[in-house]
């Protein structure tokens, strides 16, 4: 397809045109059905059009959409009591996005640099990792130190250093009386499958509590389920300081949220931050739905369960292609099939669709799969199958 004339041509010209989804596919104007390893990019945790997400939505949209954060919602309160039983004491803040989950993530460091060194622009440093990917807005390009988002729009927001994911002596080195916090993903998405380790949380853990800096982790993409917990980083026991969501929290519907632990959710006060549209009453009876989903149909015991065999059928892929595929990695429904030659990952999303099967490319010749927390054993074995005949009728 072409670029649709009235559309600014920010994305590359798409595939085709998306008119339906149900549970896991996903159906084009021709009515092809795609068996969906994209899920929105890891949005459609709940697969699409769940009825219960469905008749949620409509039960809202019929009573109230929207009134502002001026007045109080049920809904929303109903939501920050259930993300703060799962993470722990402290408070939550809703808005629309990852990007602006990350934007709160970064102005809750300098609130906390502030109130640590007495006054603004002493104590403001957020060290990230390299590699990472934390949103297009100005803090969030200032945290992914990645040519093609910076690219064009220099300067950067000032303020960010950034250390090797996994080297707990790259952060050592850099955490210093400048930092107010270490900002990371619990698995780099975007930047290519790379999670971080339970060693290297667990030591970054007690860095951050030594130097006075906030452990802050970037869930957007990997967490509400996808990796087989809730939150990717239960699998290390730590406990972060403040914790970013998005993407699987609204199953389809644009809702963004931020949690902070109790020691720093007094850092926000009225008017230090807002958002007309965050944590709305049809953005959270979406968000809600979603959990409901999740708990009572117990997906996340469903991804732990079933991830094992799949990630072991990816691998005897690569075994079998070693001059295709590097290797996997990643957790749960979250899985990046590393390629080689470079490049290989964007011809291998296009004949992958060709065969009905949608998954996403990522940086370092990654391809992601990333199907909805109901996909079922033959779901995933079906994606390996059509990955095994493009590999078979791949050159190296």
């Amino acid at each position: 397809m072409k670029h649709h004339p009235t559309l600014i041509k920010n994305y590359g010209p798409p595939a085709f045109n998306a008119v339906r989804g149900q549970g896991v596919y996903l159906y084009d104007d021709a009515d092809n059905e795609y068996l969906d390893f994209g899920s929105g990019i890891a949005v459609t945790s709940v697969g699409h059009s769940h009825p219960k997400w469905v008749a949620a939505m409509h039960t809202q949209a019929a009573t109230l959409t929207h009134c502002s954060n001026l007045y109080g919602i049920p809904g929303q309160q109903k939501l920050a009591d259930r993300l703060v039983a799962k993470a722990g004491p402290g408070r939550t803040l809703f808005c629309n996005s990852g990007a602006e989950a990350n934007e709160a993530l970064i102005k809750l460091a300098r609130l906390h640099g502030k109130k640590l060194s007495g006054e603004e622009g002493k104590r403001f440093t957020v060290v990230a990792a390299k590699n990472a990917f934390h949103g297009r807005t100005f803090g969030g390009m200032g945290a992914t130190p990645q040519e093609k988002i910076q690219g064009g729009f220099r300067p950067m927001l000032e303020g960010f250093k950034f250390g090797e994911l996994n080297n707990i002596e790259s952060f050592d080195q850099l955490v210093d009386d400048s930092v107010a916090a270490v900002f990371i993903e619990s698995i780099q998405g975007e930047g290519g499958l790379f999670p971080a380790e339970s060693s290297f949380l667990q030591e970054l853990r007690a860095l951050c509590t030594e130097r006075g800096a906030l452990l802050m982790l970037d869930e957007v993409q990997c967490g509400i389920g996808r990796s087989g917990h809730f939150f990717a980083f239960e699998a290390s026991g730590v406990q972060p300081d403040a914790i970013g969501m998005a993407k699987g929290l609204g199953a389809g519907f644009p809702i963004g949220a931020i949690w902070v632990s109790e020691p720093y959710a007094e850092l926000f006060q009225p008017g230090s931050h807002g958002t007309t549209f965050g944590g709305s009453p049809l953005a959270c009876a979406a968000a809600n739905a979603t959990l409901d989903i999740i708990e009572e149909e117990q997906l996340i015991q469903q991804v732990a369960a079933n991830s094992p065999a799949w990630h072991a059928q990816l691998q005897k892929l690569a075994q079998k292609y070693p001059e295709l595929i590097a290797g996997i990695r990643g957790a749960g429904y979250m899985v990046g099939l590393v390629l080689k030659p470079e490049g290989l990952n964007l011809s291998i999303t296009a004949a992958a669709r060709e065969k009905k099967l949608l998954v996403v490319p990522a940086g370092n010749n990654v391809v992601r799969l990333l199907p909805a927390l109901i996909a079922t054993p033959a779901q995933l074995s079906e994606s390996v199958e059509i990955l095994d005949a493009i590999f078979a009728n791949t050159e190296a």
